[in-house]
């Protein structure tokens, strides 16, 4: 027998992911239109977005069981 996962729970991981999601793509748009973030920054930061905005969308997408 297979339990699911207590609806509040899934809820949580769902708004979790697209405040994942929105916070990721903030990050991106602020690192790309900062001009003077230079060095390791330049690539760091954006790169962060996409890994967050990535992990957001999976939350989303996954099924809790």
């Amino acid at each position: 027998m297979s339990e699911e996962a207590p609806a509040g729970l899934t809820i949580i991981e769902k708004f979790f992911g697209l405040l994942l999601v929105v916070l990721g793509a903030i990050v991106f748009y602020y690192a790309l239109q900062t001009p003077r973030l230079a060095g390791i920054g330049f690539i760091f930061f954006p790169a962060f977005g996409v890994f967050l905005i990535a992990l957001g969308i999976f939350l989303v997408l996954s099924k809790a069981e």
